[in-house]
């Protein structure tokens, strides 16, 4: 009896080794940071250009008088300047490439982080995407200079401190209470952000699942009970917006009447100066504009303090999602497999509920044969395709194919050979013909080739453009059947050698299942192995074996006349004999479930 090891990938395995996505992107983007960095290095020293020139204008030029000097002056001044805006023009560009690469390099990781989530029960992966915009947002605008900008606050307040203590003093303590008022921000709007952060991402799913259930809402009057709930999940969200806004407008207003007060306690502290023939004028205007440079980044970085909290929080999220669901490694390109598939001794436990799902279930299935899996429901049909097919992985045992374990498979060389039927058959937006080679890029033999192979050329056919009716939003709506038939021939594109089919005729009239029989039976003389679930007769007429689960369990598996030959004794069993008419009664009622696997068999018996 095998065990889950830790090498075992696939949507719910995990790989801890090397670095993740977003580690790689980040680091990528370190030389891009120290560009920047060295931009605003260069940035800030330019900044120095107006006092410089004030200083020149007061000591050499109001002294002297001379005009020639106070051209060149204004002439290094501007060149001076017009440096520093080229410079911080180019910085924005590379701050906005630098984003648009993340969001590029990002999102189709991010995109298969949320499907690998999807399968492990995580219903928020749109929200990846989302996070990733907000990163990108937020590198894109000004919030990030400023933070390039803020470690030079301490250096213009030592210059300020050079051309007089008092004057140092004034921006010292300015600086002081920025900092301070920055902190408060942080402390009184984290909670209430984090709040907020939280809850939009619940209610957007509460919207999206009532939109995309829009047919069930409107049908059966849901619509005033689902409104309520996305309100009083909106609520929560608008009230926590509000409490942080409160605060961060409060915060905001403080800085500016800091910094402006500021502003005139040293042009006030500098003109005492002066009078006191302790300074000169040039020096004072100096001050006064090195200080509202050094305040700047700060007042900038409290008005984008939301952006870099909802930044902050992305960044986490995103750093979560990839941490738990990692990209399954490479694998080595195994042969071309044959389609057997050998299911060993396997047992599941659901990994939300802890619940035992599947225990000690074996089956096989050779190349050219079907597998029919019966029983009531909540036996673990569902859940044993999704397994058969990498979808998940055993606690214990395994499911070989070829020999090799299915999480031994390369995930893109194993989707190749592998056609899947679901239940609930989702096709995408785009044209029939894209949905049959799966969204990509194929020739027509080979799509016309899988439609006919499925019987579904005929219906496809019908539809008012053919294989090129587009289908999804905004498209022609298909009905149950209709879908059903073009999954099934997506499902078979590519010449898949093991194709699992979960109630392929749930939603088929009487010609949809001829067709969907004629399919199986020429899917079998094609040496593909199949796996099919279902009750109806139809469906177990081109089963060669037949796999009977209950609760997990299996009941039997063998070939398919004697399973049903056995359950058809058994449903006998309970059969009362003469004219006693309470025990029929009982049988049909369902209420055991030992009575309603019997009535299921017995209602099975006459296929064979």
């Amino acid at each position: 009896m095998r065990q889950r090891s830790s090498d075992k990938t696939g949507s719910s395995g995990r790989e801890s080794s090397g670095p993740t996505d977003l580690q790689c992107a980040v680091r990528a983007c370190r030389s891009a940071f120290r560009t920047c960095a060295l931009f605003s290095l260069i940035i800030n020293v330019l900044m120095l250009a107006p006092p410089v020139y004030m200083l020149q204008v007061y000591d050499r030029v109001l002294t002297t008088g001379r005009i020639e000097t106070l051209v060149m002056l204004t002439l290094m001044a501007m060149i001076a300047i017009a440096m520093m805006s080229a410079l911080d023009a180019l910085r924005t560009c590379v701050t906005i490439r630098v984003g648009c690469w993340l969001n590029e390099e990002l999102g189709p990781a991010y995109l298969a982080c949320a499907v690998r989530g999807r399968l492990n029960g995580d219903p928020s992966g749109l929200e990846h995407l989302r996070d990733i915009s907000q990163i990108q947002n937020f590198i894109a605008t000004q919030g990030l200079s400023a933070f390039f900008d803020a470690p030079w606050v301490p250096i213009f307040v030592g210059l300020i401190w050079i051309l007089h203590p008092m004057l140092g003093g004034v921006a010292i303590f300015s600086a002081v209470v920025l900092f301070l008022l920055s902190i408060a921000n942080e402390v009184a709007t984290r909670k209430s952000t984090a709040t907020a952060n939280k809850k939009q991402i619940e209610a957007t799913l509460m919207a999206e699942a009532t939109i995309r259930n829009a047919e069930i809402v409107q049908a059966m009057n849901m619509l005033p009970a689902m409104t309520q709930r996305w309100a009083r999940i909106n609520s929560t969200v608008v009230d926590s917006l509000r409490r942080s806004g409160d605060v961060g407008g409060f915060v905001l207003a403080t800085t500016k009447f800091v910094r402006l007060f500021v502003q005139v306690a040293i042009l006030g502290v500098g003109a005492w100066l002066v009078v006191e023939s302790k300074l000169g004028a040039g020096v004072m205007i100096a001050a006064s504009i090195l200080l509202g440079r050094a305040l700047a980044p700060v007042e900038l970085v409290i008005s984008m303090w939301r952006n870099f909290m909802g930044a902050r929080f992305s960044y986490h999220r995103l750093k979560k999602a990839i941490e738990e669901n990692p990209a399954p490694r490479r694998r080595t390109v195994l042969p071309t497999p044959s389609g057997k598939v050998v299911v060993e001794d396997l047992s599941y436990i659901a990994r939300n509920t802890g619940q035992l799902i599947l225990s000690k279930v074996s089956c096989a299935v050779e190349p050219g044969e079907a597998l029919a899996i019966i029983g009531p429901s909540g036996a673990g049909k569902s859940t044993l395709c999704r397994l058969m097919v990498g979808l998940a992985i055993p606690d214990v045992g395994e499911i070989r194919l070829d020999g090799s374990p299915v999480h031994h498979w390369d995930s893109e060389q194993i989707g190749q050979h592998i056609g899947f039927l679901p239940q609930d058959v989702e096709l995408f937006t785009g044209t029939v013909r894209e949905n049959i080679a799966r969204m990509q890029v194929a020739n027509d033999e080979a799509i016309l080739k899988a439609s006919r192979l499925a019987h579904a050329h005929e219906m496809i056919q019908h539809l008012p453009q053919g294989y090129d009716t587009h289908i999804g939003d905004g498209g022609v709506r298909l009905s149950g059947g209709q879908r059903q038939r073009i999954g099934l021939a997506r499902a078979v594109f590519g010449d898949p050698r093991f194709i699992v089919l979960d109630e392929p005729n749930a939603n088929l009239d009487q010609a949809g299942e001829t067709a969907l029989v004629e399919a199986i039976e020429n899917l079998k003389r094609s040496r593909v192995a199949l796996v099919l679930v279902g009750h109806r007769p139809s469906t177990l007429s081109v089963a060669d074996k037949v796999l009977f689960l209950k609760e997990g369990h299996v009941v039997m598996f063998g070939e398919r006349d004697k399973v049903l030959e056995e359950l058809k004794a058994r449903a006998g069993e309970f059969i009362p004999q003469g004219g006693d008419h309470e025990g029929p009664r009982r049988l049909s009622s369902g209420r055991s479930p030992a009575n309603e696997s019997d009535h299921n068999a017995k209602a099975m018996a006459g296929v064979s």
